[in-house]
């Protein structure tokens, strides 16, 4: 996974050493303190974190018997000029060799100057580690950057860091749908759902159909559908669902519901219905114990009223050409301890 740390830097001249290292000027807040040499992308942490701090020698002591710069003057005088930086590390890949293993750790850079310029630069690191149980005396040798080398990039700094170094595999393609549905979901329902529940990944459908005026010999046309959970009470669990396709983006989905006006027998709606009307229709993005059968094409809703269930309305909709659509919904407003729902919109049947 990319990881992204901000902090204060300078960076060391590209045309003397072939890599770019950054620090913080004295005017900066002093960058956290991290020194971990438990992985890869862990010495890279600590080496900007040493840096950020202006501890040159223990940067320094990062790198193996091959250093960044000439001698250690040098390598401290080249870190004039910049004010800060974030740094972004992309999938690590490794390979053993003699008794050690090799890391190539892909690299972007966002470098900004004491004058507000911002350059980005892109390449990898590469770190060894040798193996812990054949160093039998003293010093211990850890796991330490072999070499660097980061080059101007014209990329935008999210997109910078190379798919892979070495020759380890690229990464997976970026789900730029989900990622807008997720960016969404958060920005909508952040503040409204259950922190834990937000934490899950969204459940995800493809739904590949043919257009109502599609020609046989046409392709299939697709449809994303991610389902997010957001909410649960004692008896009922709230969702939102989010679609995609190549017309219209990321949307949430809207499910139409019916207005009712629900009599009871002397007005008691613990007694008898007397009657149940339609009024209007309005939509929401809520959808209660919801659930997509994907075999089906439809989304089912069930809303109780109360716990045992007795009291409840419920709807079905119908994935058809490229949106979901109600076709049934049912109504039962009896709180009389058994499940005996009406049918008060049926778009199932011909009239």
């Amino acid at each position: 996974m990319r990881r992204v740390l901000l902090a204060a830097t300078s960076l060391l001249s590209l045309a003397m050493s072939g890599h770019a290292a950054l620090a913080a000027d004295d005017t900066a807040p002093e960058a956290p303190y991290v020194d971990d040499r438990s992985s890869a992308e862990a010495v890279i942490r600590s080496l900007y974190s040493a840096i950020n701090r202006n501890e040159f020698a223990r940067a320094w002591g990062y790198y193996g018997d091959t250093k960044p710069a000439k001698d250690f003057d040098s390598f401290v005088k080249g870190y004039d000029g910049t004010n800060k930086v974030e740094v972004a590390t992309g999938a690590i890949s490794d390979e053993g060799a003699a008794g050690s293993i090799f890391y190539n750790v892909p690299v972007a850079i966002r470098a900004t100057d004491k004058s507000g310029g911002e350059k980005v630069f892109a390449g990898c690191y590469t770190l060894r580690q040798v193996n812990a149980q054949i160093q039998a005396a003293p010093p211990f040798d850890p796991i330490h950057i072999e070499k660097g080398a980061l080059k101007p990039s014209t990329a935008d700094f999210e997109e910078a860091v190379p798919p892979s170094c070495g020759d380890g595999p690229p990464p997976p393609k970026k789900d730029t749908a989900l990622e807008q549905a997720k960016k969404a979901f958060l920005a909508t329902y952040g503040d409204q759902c259950d922190k834990e529940l937000l934490a899950n990944e969204p459940e995800t459908f493809s739904i590949k159909y043919k257009d109502k005026d599609a020609q046989p010999a046409d392709p299939d046309k697709e449809t994303r559908l991610f389902h997010f959970s957001c909410s649960a009470a004692a008896y009922n669990e709230n969702s939102v669902y989010y679609m995609s396709d190549d017309v219209s983006g990321v949307r949430q989905l809207q499910f139409t519901e019916p207005e009712m006006d629900i009599r009871y027998v002397n007005n008691d709606s613990e007694g008898k219905v007397e009657s149940m009307h339609i009024v209007g229709f309005r939509t929401t993005g809520w959808a209660t114990n919801s659930n997509y059968d994907k075999d089906a094409h439809t989304i089912t809703t069930f809303d109780k009223w109360r716990g045992v269930g007795d009291a409840s309305s419920s709807g079905t909709y119908l994935f058809r050409n490229g949106d979901f659509s109600l076709v049934q919904y049912d109504v039962d407003a009896s709180y009389d301890g058994e499940e005996n729902p009406q049918t008060v919109v049926d778009y199932n049947t011909a009239p």
